[in-house]
This record gives structure tokens, C-alpha cells and sequence, in this order.
């Protein structure tokens, strides 16, 4: 393929011309930016990004490799969010040929190349970028000699294709049952939730978490559009009925608000980065935090038993949602951001004591 033949086209009309790098392969998303400085592994692993075309608008990527597929001793990555990169193409500014870190063993061009993920360099990201918030994100494409059509992804049901087929169970016997509904979960949520004594089951997403005998219900982030995925909070509605505690992360919290009985909307070009301040409801407390989301719930669609516990500070949207019993809450960040703030890391911890202090979810079956 030629040089000159790589490019990155939106559907608007406009066309971003660049040099190719990872796989030689023309493929069409969603095209979405990203502006975190560092973390390029965790993003492009992340599957809240499945079927989209991320820009990271950082100027240089590449220059600390990509560590290894080496796993911990729950059988999780070690360095990634899942098994596999997720996003459906990469657009950078510059890329690093040469790295240098102590865990990197491949380049980025060469571990996309290996996962059959094209990327595309020397391109403006800045421009890009302005012109996603100008105009919302969009589809595209990145076209090599061949083309595609241009796609949406969100059309798709995206979550059957990041789930678990069958239920997993992590440090079994360990403390408290907690099903995690995985629509896309990221490794490090489990892996938070593992490290405060609980039992993980990890079902599918479409699965009913009550059916597991859960002491606490945890349904984490994932990709696409929450509405689409009826039977997830169908059987959220169920857990909230029960009495369970019940948190959400990022897709989560959009599916306990459709569960709750409100609805969600699509922002114009999504909330992606590390830099996101989520001002706390009641203190006023800024929360540096990172996030990966395009939809969000309306605050004015909630009922009465519900209200908004955290709003970003940039557009007044939500970025919270609780029960006013204190039974199930919901924020649209990640406190299990690696890299990136830490600064909500103490929502497990209130999870995590709010399912101490409260009643069981039934009897225990086998998984």
C-alpha cells in the first residue's frame, strides 16, 4: 500500500491524510478523541471503545511500548483492560518509532499490527478534535488502498461482543458474593473489587445477577448505547427490587438510571480523558477523574426516590446518580483509573462497606 493512499475520511466530507502504521487495512467507526496524556495500552484495550476510531489528541504516542500479555493470579491481564485491542482504529499525531520502558517488549505499531488494528500518524490531531466538538463525533473511516462504508457502531448490539460467554468466578470463597454484569467490564474494576475481599462472579450481560445469589450487584462500563440493552436493566430492576446494594460504573450508571425508570441521551461528542472534573452534589468537592463515555442520564427524567449525586463541572451534565436510601448509587467515572486520578478510588470503599453493613442477597448457588 502506498503512503499517500492512508488516510482518515468523515462522513462530513473532510479528509485527513497521514502515513500508516499497525495493520494494512481499511476498517469504519465512530470516530471519538481522547485527552489523556499517558495511558494509550489501558484506552486501546478498554472496551467501552469497541467499534470506535480513537484520536488521542496528545501529540506524542508510542515512546513507552507495550508491556507483555502476562497475567496475574486471578488469570487477569496484567496490563490491559481486557484480552484484546478493542478499539477499531488509531489516529496520532506522531508516533514513536523507539520506545523505552522497563515492562515494554513490542512497539505500538507492532502490537496492532499483531491484532489486526490499523493506525494512521502525522495527522492533525488538533483539528480533528475541534472539529468532532464543533460537530459531534461522527462516523469515519480509515482508508488504505481499499475502502468500507461508513458505519455506526452504536446501531450494533456492541456489549455481546465484549461480554464473558459464561459466568467466571475470581477468588472464590474469598469474602462476599458480588456478580459483576459485564457489558465490557475492565479488568481493573474486578480486580479493585477482588482486592477488597469479595467473591467475583462475572456474568454476561444479559444474564439476571440474581440468579448467582449475589450479597451486592456491580454492573460496570461497556460500549454503545445503554437503551439498547433492555434485558441488562430489566434484571438491574430486579436487584434494585430486591434490596441488594447495587453500584454502577460509566455504562452502569446510565443502566441503573434506565432501571430506575429514566431515561439517557447521547452527548455531542463524549466525555474521554483524564482530566474530567465531577463536582460532588452537597460538599461542592471537585473530583479530578478519568473517564470514557458518549451517553449520560437525564436528571429530570429520575423519580422521586432518586437524585443526582455528582455534575461535571465543564457542562453541567450528569455524572452521578443514588438511591436516596443509600441502597445503590452510580458515577459516570472510573475510580479503578490506571493510569490516571485516583482521586474516587474511596467509591469501592463505600461500596464495599455499604455491603458489609447490609443484608444478603439470598441463598448462594454455585455458578
Amino acid at each position: 500500500m502506498g503512503d499517500d493512499a492512508a488516510r482518515l475520511e468523515l462522513q462530513d466530507g473532510t479528509v485527513f491524510p497521514g502515513e500508516p502504521f499497525g495493520a494494512r487495512r481499511p476498517i469504519a467507526g465512530e470516530v471519538v478523541f481522547n485527552t489523556g496524556m499517558v495511558g494509550y495500552v489501558e484506552a486501546l484495550t478498554d472496551p467501552s471503545y469497541r467499534g470506535q476510531i480513537l484520536v488521542l489528541t496528545y501529540p506524542l504516542v508510542g515512546n513507552y511500548g507495550v508491556p507483555s500479555d502476562s497475567r496475574d493470579a486471578h488469570g487477569l491481564p496484567e496490563h490491559f483492560e481486557s484480552d484484546r485491542v478493542q478499539v477499531a482504529g488509531l489516529v496520532v499525531s506522531r508516533l514513536s518509532l523507539d520506545y523505552s520502558h522497563h515492562d515494554a517488549v513490542r512497539s505500538l505499531s507492532g502490537w496492532l499490527e499483531s491484532q489486526g488494528v490499523p493506525g494512521l500518524t502525522g495527522v492533525d490531531t488538533r483539528t480533528i478534535t475541534k472539529r468532532l466538538r464543533a460537530r459531534g463525533v461522527m462516523p469515519g473511516r480509515l482508508v488504505a488502498d481499499a475502502t468500507v462504508p461508513f458505519e455506526d457502531p452504536n446501531l450494533r448490539d456492541l456489549a455481546s461482543e465484549v461480554t464473558c460467554k459464561a459466568p467466571v468466578v475470581y477468588n472464590r470463597g474469598g469474602g462476599p458474593r458480588l456478580a459483576v454484569v459485564d457489558a465490557g467490564v475492565k479488568v481493573s474494576i474486578i480486580r479493585a473489587m477482588i482486592a477488597r475481599g469479595f467473591e467475583v462472579v462475572r456474568i454476561p450481560y444479559d444474564a439476571d445477577p440474581m440468579a448467582h445469589g449475589p450479597a451486592a450487584v456491580l454492573v460496570g462500563n461497556g460500549p454503545g448505547d445503554p437503551a439498547k440493552y433492555q434485558r441488562t436493566f430489566t434484571h438491574l430492576r430486579g436487584a434494585l427490587e430486591s434490596g441488594v446494594p447495587v453500584l454502577g460504573i460509566c455504562l452502569g450508571c446510565q443502566m441503573l438510571g434506565l432501571a430506575a425508570g429514566g431515561r439517557t441521551f447521547k452527548l455531542p461528542y463524549g466525555h474521554r480523558g483524564q482530566n474530567q472534573p465531577a463536582l460532588e452534589v452537597g460538599t461542592g468537592r471537585c473530583h479530578i477523574t478519568s473517564q470514557n463515555h458518549g451517553y449520560a442520564v437525564d436528571p429530570l427524567s429520575l423519580p422521586a426516590e432518586w437524585e443526582v449525586s455528582f455534575v461535571n463541572a465543564n457542562d453541567g451534565t450528569c455524572e452521578g446518580v443514588r438511591r436516596r436510601d443509600g441502597r445503590a448509587f452510580a458515577v459516570q467515572f472510573h475510580p479503578e483509573a490506571r493510569p490516571g486520578p485516583r482521586d474516587a478510588e474511596g467509591i469501592f470503599d463505600q461500596f464495599a462497606t455499604l455491603v458489609r453493613g447490609g443484608k444478603a442477597g439470598g441463598g448462594r448457588r454455585a455458578a
